[in-house]
């Protein structure tokens, strides 16, 4: 097991280099960029994601400017009539006045040692800047995946149990439905019924806690925290079961079946005994070890939307500006620490595998 985690672990590095790398040329063909956009905002061209993303990378109001004599063509588009020489000083303060190669390099050097750098355009490291997020990503994330799991469970044992029976028909159309349904529609729904549309205001819009959260007692504080993450959380739920409640029947199907579970019962065990006993272990050896690998799934990804519609200033909504905005320091980072965690959660979940079943040996299977 030793030298299958060190092979995996050696493998990270070619993995990242190539997630980077395929990532860092596109931005090279992508239109616009931070130079671009800074000339936009110049010009009063410049439309941001958010109105929160400010000048925080410089002050470049009224700078630049050049007389009809000073006006040179340039390769950025809207520069015309701005001093060269401020172009090239933007050049240089954003690193595009090395070459490519050099500048991938660098990056890579700084990103091995965790040197993340500043915003481009905000005035803030981006290691901040992502720990500033994260509380909001992680809560959306981390109890997403522990509630479907805690529905999706139970709920495909016993579907698996009476398989092809009433309940199983209607909880089936049930999960089909929900599935369907966008969260993001979901949420609108849940806003016009319960948050001050055109009903009932029951819940809050905004954050993760109240204004005066600090003063309250630590009771008072959970209550507060799960009140504002209860309609977020219920539109992204929605949804998230369904794979787990389908995938845990028919593992459970797929286990019932087997031999060693009528001998089970030829011996005269229960079928508590014979379920919980012998069935689960084996048939929750896929659901359970995929657990790390849901919740990275879920902090990452699908929660942009619920976030925007919530006013939730998460990891999503931070990425969405700082793609949309040209922020390339704080996208690159991202995707860096993304990719890095995935990949190890990647490896934490074959781990998982032989801890629930030690039978499973990695050791004599080639990566």
């Amino acid at each position: 097991m030793g030298a299958y985690i060190l092979r995996r672990l050696l493998l990270i590095v070619p993995t990242l280099v190539g997630i980077m790398a395929i990532n860092f040329v596109i931005i090279q063909f992508a239109p616009g960029g931070p130079v671009e956009r800074v000339i936009a905002q110049l010009q009063g061209t410049d439309v941001s994601a958010t109105a929160r993303i400010s000048g925080g990378g410089g002050d470049f109001s009224g700078a630049g400017a050049s007389t009809g004599a000073d006006a040179t063509t340039s390769k950025y588009r809207g520069a015309q009539g701005l001093d060269p020489e401020f172009i090239k000083d933007l050049e240089r303060q954003f690193g595009f006045d090395k070459p490519p190669l050099e500048r991938f390099t660098s990056m890579l050097w700084d990103y091995a040692r965790f040197d993340f750098g500043d915003s481009y355009f905000r005035d803030i490291a981006v290691l901040d800047l992502v720990l500033e997020k994260m509380p909001v990503s992680i809560s959306l994330g981390l109890w997403m995946t522990l509630i479907s799991y805690a529905i999706s469970i139970p709920l495909g044992i016993r579907k698996a149990v009476n398989d092809g029976s009433r309940f199983d028909v209607w909880t089936s159309a049930v999960i089909v439905v929900g599935y369907a349904i966008p969260g993001f529609l979901f949420a609108v729904l849940l806003i016009v019924l319960f948050a001050g549309g055109s009903f009932l205001d029951l819940f809050p819009l905004r954050g993760l806690t109240s204004d005066n959260w600090e003063q309250l007692s630590w009771p008072a504080r959970i209550l507060d925290y799960f009140w504002h993450l209860a309609l977020p959380l219920t539109a992204m739920v929605l949804s998230a079961f369904a794979t787990v409640t389908l995938l845990t029947k028919n593992s459970f199907l797929d286990e019932i079946r087997k031999q060693y579970v009528q001998t089970a019962r030829a011996k005269g065990l229960s079928e508590r005994q014979v379920l919980y006993g012998h069935v689960f272990r084996n048939a929750m050896l896929i659901v359970i070890a995929g657990f790390p690998g849901a919740f990275i799934s879920s902090f990452f990804a699908g929660s942009l939307l619920i976030e925007t519609i919530f006013s939730l200033d998460g990891l999503g909504l931070l990425g969405f500006e700082a793609v949309i905005n040209r922020d390339y320091a704080v996208v690159f980072a991202t995707l860096y620490i993304f990719s890095l965690l995935g990949l190890l959660v990647n490896l934490i979940s074959d781990l998982t595998y032989t801890w629930i079943d030690p039978r499973i040996d990695f050791e004599s299977r080639e990566v």
